[in-house]
């Protein structure tokens, strides 16, 4: 009975210890600065280095992009760093689970 318990408090301790279970999630920014062809080329390398994304569309007529993300590995403050980093500053235009 005694192992049963300790072996109980094994598994407790360590399942509490474990990260949550990830979301993908799903954001739009708006990524005002891109004209020309070029442009979303970079915006969707450089979205697509950033750990954690998934998918990446990047849509030059909306000015656009969609990721979608494990909220574990990323945030979408990361992913509006990178698209500021490559010379194109977002801002979130629409978020879904």
């Amino acid at each position: 009975m005694k192992k049963l318990l300790a072996w109980s408090c094994v598994a407790l301790a360590l399942a509490s210890s474990a990260p949550l279970i990830a979301a993908t999630k799903t954001v739009t920014l708006s990524v005002p600065g891109m004209n020309c062809a070029a442009c979303p080329i970079t915006v969707k390398k450089a979205l697509s280095k950033v750990p954690g994304v998934a998918k990446t569309d990047v849509n030059l007529d909306k000015r656009e992009a969609t990721v979608t993300f494990d909220d574990a590995r990323t945030n979408v403050e990361a992913l509006m760093r990178a698209t500021q980093d490559a010379g194109y500053p977002s801002t979130v235009t629409e978020s879904a689970n």
